[in-house]
C-alpha cells in the first residue's frame, strides 16, 4: 500500500463536510502513483470513484495533465515545421455507440488542405463500449495498431495525419482502463483525455464535451497551462462531430483574447436533418466509403457540415459559407479519396 497515496485519497474521499480538493502538485502526484502502479488496486478504484463523485477542479485536472506530460511518450515534433500548426482532436475514448461518426472525413479534408491533425484513443472500452476509431480506420484500410511513436511522426510528416494509440504508445495509462468497468463510471482520467495533447510540440486543441460545466473547467485549465488555442465543441456523444438536428455550440479560447461563443444553425445553410444512427461497423464503412467516393448518401450532408466548419475554424477558409462550399468541392473532386490512398500507401510495413 502507498502511504502517500492514502493521504491524497483521504482528502478527496472524506465527504462533503471534511473533504478537500487537491492542489495541482498533489493531483499530479496522485496520477503518477496510479500510472506507475505504486498505489494498490483498492486505492486506485477508491480514488477514481471518490473523484468522480466529488468532480475534479480545474487545478486538479491541470495537475493530472502535468503527470501525463511527464510520463507519457509523445509523437515527436515535426522536423519539417510546416506552414500550419498541428491540431489535436480530443474525443471520448469509449467512443460513439448511438450516432454514426463522420469524424474520419473531417480529418481527411483538413489534411488534404495542409492542416496536420492528430487524434488519439484506444480499443473498445467502458463505459460506452462504442466503436473505437482504430477499428473504423482499419475498416477503411488503415491499420494504426502496430505503429511506434516514430512511425506516427513519419506518417504525420508525410500525410498530415497522426494517430496516438493508447495500448501501444502509453501502456501505463492503458492498464488503468479496466477500472472504468469496475467502477461503472468514467473516471477523471476520461476527462483529461479530452484536453490532453499527445504531441511533443505546440498544438491547437479541439475538444468535445457534453455538459456545460466541463467546458468551463476546460477554459480554467487553459488559463493554468500554456496552451496555444482551445476550441470546445458540444458534439454528438461528446465528440467533435456537430449535429445536424440542433444548433452547433462552439467556444474558442485564445491567450489574451476574449472568449468567443459561436452558435451555428445548420438550417441556415440548408444542411439541417436527422443525425444518422450507428448500426454496425460494416454499415458505417459503407456510409463513409460512399462519402469518400463522392456518392450521395446518408452521411454526405453531415460530412459537408462538419468539414466546412473545421475548414473555417482551422483557417483554411475565411468564413463558414466558403468552408461548406470548399468541403463539398474537395469531396466531389476526389481530394478525400486521394488523401486516404496516400495514408494507406505511406503506412510503415
Amino acid at each position: 500500500m502507498s502511504a502517500s497515496f492514502r493521504e491524497l485519497l483521504k482528502k478527496v474521499g472524506s465527504g462533503t463536510h471534511t473533504g478537500e480538493n487537491l492542489t495541482r502538485s498533489e493531483a499530479a502526484a496522485a496520477t503518477r502513483l496510479m500510472l506507475q502502479q505504486e498505489a494498490t488496486p483498492a486505492q486506485i478504484g477508491a480514488f477514481m470513484i471518490a473523484h468522480r463523485i466529488k468532480r475534479p477542479t480545474a487545478e486538479e485536472l491541470a495537475g493530472m495533465l502535468d503527470a501525463y506530460d511527464e510520463i507519457a511518450g509523445k509523437i515527436p515534433v515535426l522536423s519539417s515545421g510546416g506552414n500550419s500548426p498541428v491540431t489535436v482532436f480530443g474525443v471520448p475514448y469509449d467512443a460513439r455507440s448511438r450516432t454514426a461518426p463522420v469524424f474520419p472525413i473531417t480529418l481527411l479534408l483538413l489534411a488534404s488542405m495542409g492542416i496536420p491533425v492528430i487524434f488519439h484513443g484506444g480499443d473498445c472500452m467502458p463505459t460506452k463500449y462504442g466503436i473505437p476509431f482504430v477499428d473504423i480506420w482499419e475498416a477503411l484500410g488503415v491499420n494504426y495498431r502496430s505503429l511506434s511513436l516514430t512511425d506516427s511522426q513519419q506518417l504525420l510528416e508525410k500525410t498530415g495525419m497522426g494517430f496516438y494509440y493508447l495500448p501501444q504508445h502509453f501502456p501505463l495509462a492503458h492498464q488503468l482502463v479496466p477500472y472504468r468497468e469496475d467502477i461503472g463510471k468514467r473516471p477523471p482520467l476520461a476527462t483529461i483525455e479530452l484536453i490532453w495533447s499527445p504531441y511533443a510540440g505546440d498544438a491547437n486543441l479541439i475538444s468535445g464535451f457534453v455538459h456545460p460545466p466541463t467546458e468551463q473547467r476546460f477554459q480554467e485549465v487553459f488559463s493554468l497551462r500554456e496552451m496555444q488555442k482551445l476550441i470546445t465543441v458540444k458534439g454528438l456523444e461528446g465528440s467533435c462531430d456537430l449535429a445536424r438536428n440542433r444548433t452547433g455550440i462552439i467556444g474558442i479560447t485564445q491567450p489574451e483574447q476574449e472568449f468567443q461563443r459561436l452558435h451555428l444553425h445548420p438550417e441556415t445553410y440548408g444542411l439541417a436533418g436527422r443525425d444518422i444512427l450507428l448500426e454496425s461497423l460494416d454499415k458505417l464503412r459503407e456510409q463513409l466509403t460512399a462519402v469518400i467516393e463522392g456518392k450521395p448518401g446518408e452521411l454526405m450532408s453531415a460530412a459537408i457540415w462538419n468539414g466546412g466548419i473545421y475548414l473555417w475554424l482551422c483557417g483554411v477558409c475565411p468564413d463558414l459559407k466558403t468552408g461548406l462550399t470548399k468541403a463539398e468541392e474537395l469531396i466531389q473532386a476526389g481530394a478525400v479519396a486521394d488523401k486516404l490512398k496516400e495514408l494507406q500507401t505511406n503506412l510503415p510495413k
